[in-house]
């Protein structure tokens, strides 16, 4: 009786989900990437507003998708329609996913939908793509530090830093696709996991083999644009059919009523082909639409950074409350690369967009279209640039430049400082804050650059930025980040 009672318990537990391992990119990084990652699908790629009856129905598919993942292993899914004629989808590290109109339109039954979005939650659930980009750095970030010369080329305006992640880990930034080059291995893993996301989910898992090869037969000499990303594992079916096999039977859910209405109304959409996607990124044609429509990127409850259009077409600038842009007390960890750091709980995390810029860590409302107010700009130097030269001259050599290019003026002498153990400089600027003062007068701000040489030769600078009258209230939180310097060797 105890062993079959024991049985019993162990079949109705059903299919559990792996452990994802992990990656050499943080989960902060991950999110992060994936946040400016999907901006840019805005900028190069029409996609429906939320509001449209396709991107309703994928987001409630989604969500009951995303509620049978174990929350210690999930991310923050956000999903999207494109109205592209091809059927594809991609998933972008931390959880933004677009799904194709033609893909909805081609699916025959809302489980084989589901079957290609929990593939694609597969992907970012075991984190295919970061852990590619760890296996692309052999010699660290700091080696892929966007070549920036002492000079501080292309760091005019101050916004931006540890950058070439998004170039390792071979995301396509173009309107034809922003997805990892999957191995057959990936595909593999992401099958069984995807599987197992449908089960729980209610669906057959066979779906999602059946509409891959469904896939296959309409691409016929020329396979569907997820195969040029997804290569298909060989024996696809059988994989799955041999993977649930002894998995406890259930009654998986059948269509409803509201399939087949979005199924139908999805044939009406106006949708485009990848050459014509293309040739409006170039022409700016699908921003534009975006704006117009009101699809954007905004996770509910995640503050969000305004993209140069959006800052470009603001008001004129206003003074900001202090309560809006001050630290919280309680500093998180991030990884970013070389190094780690911590950083206040309400200040987020922005990625470079192109090779010189700078990493920002800073609250969305201490940043305005020609620059940072409130925050820290992080970037370094790599190695060989600075081989033969002490910190005192880099140092010097930074300086010069952020006064030339900058128009920063130093306040007092440059001082020694301990980062990580090791000895650095800290030195003190002037310059005319973006954001009025209380009286709406242009206020000057405090620009202190933090420069220390890091254990593989290259020297990492960070410049913490605060208006003169808040200085003090967050120099304790900029202290407190500089003694969490942590480097990797």
């Amino acid at each position: 009786m105890f062993c079959a009672a024991a049985l019993a318990c162990a079949q109705a537990a059903g299919p559990a989900f792996p452990n994802p391992g992990k990656a050499s990119m943080s989960r902060d990084n991950q999110i992060a990437m994936g946040m400016d990652a999907a901006g840019q699908v805005y900028q190069q790629m029409p996609v429906l507003p939320d509001s449209s009856p396709e991107t309703r129905y994928i987001r409630q598919l989604g969500q009951k998708l995303v509620a049978t993942i174990p929350q210690q292993y999930s991310w923050p899914f956000q999903f999207h329609v494109v109205p592209q004629k091809d059927i594809n989808a991609f998933a972008i590290p931390g959880g933004q996913m677009f799904v194709n109109v033609g893909t909805i339109t081609a699916a025959t039954s809302e489980g084989e939908l589901a079957g290609v979005m929990a593939h694609e939650m597969a992907h970012v659930y075991m984190q295919h793509s970061a852990k590619q980009a760890g296996k692309a750095q052999t010699t660290g970030m700091l080696a892929q530090l966007a070549g920036m010369a002492l000079g501080m080329s292309g760091a005019g305006n101050m916004a931006g830093g540890l950058v070439g992640q998004l170039g390792q880990m071979g995301i396509q930034m173009g309107a034809q696709g922003m997805m990892m080059k999957y191995s057959r291995n990936d595909e593999s893993q992401a099958d069984a996991v995807g599987a197992v996301i449908l089960y729980k989910a209610g669906y057959n898992p066979q779906a999602m083999a059946d509409f891959f090869k469904l896939m296959a037969a309409q691409g016929g000499g020329a396979p569907p644009a997820f195969f040029s990303s997804h290569p298909a594992p060989g024996n696809r079916q059988q994989a799955i059919q041999k993977e649930i096999a002894n998995w406890p039977q259930q009654n998986f859910a059948a269509d409803g009523p509201e399939w087949a209405q979005i199924h139908q109304h999805a044939m009406g959409v106006q949708t485009y082909t990848a050459e014509q996607i293309a040739q409006g990124a170039q022409s700016g044609q699908w921003a534009q639409l975006n704006q117009r429509n009101g699809a954007g990127l905004n996770p509910a409850g995640e503050p969000v950074f305004p993209t140069a259009a959006e800052a470009a077409a603001a008001p004129a600038v206003a003074p900001v409350l202090l309560e809006k842009v001050a630290p919280s007390h309680h500093m998180i960890q991030v990884d970013l690369g070389p190094m780690k750091m911590h950083r206040p709980e309400n200040w987020q995390v922005k990625l470079p967009e192109k090779q010189g810029d700078f990493v920002l860590i800073a609250p969305a409302a201490g940043i305005v279209s020609d620059g940072v107010g409130y925050g820290v700009l992080l970037n370094g130097v790599p190695a060989q640039q600075v081989q033969g030269l002490g910190i005192d001259e880099v140092t010097s050599r930074l300086a010069q430049q952020m006064q030339k290019t900058n128009h920063l003026q130093p306040v007092g002498q440059v001082a020694s400082i301990t980062v990580a153990g090791h000895e650095g400089r800290a030195a003190m600027f002037q310059s005319a804050s973006p954001f009025p003062g209380e009286d709406g007068k242009q206020q000057m701000e405090r620009d202190w650059l933090v420069t220390a040489p890091d254990p593989n030769g290259a020297v990492i600078f960070m410049i913490f930025v605060t208006p003169e009258a808040h200085f003090n209230r967050l120099k304790p939180a900029y202290n407190a980040m500089v003694a969490s310097i942590e480097f990797k060797q």
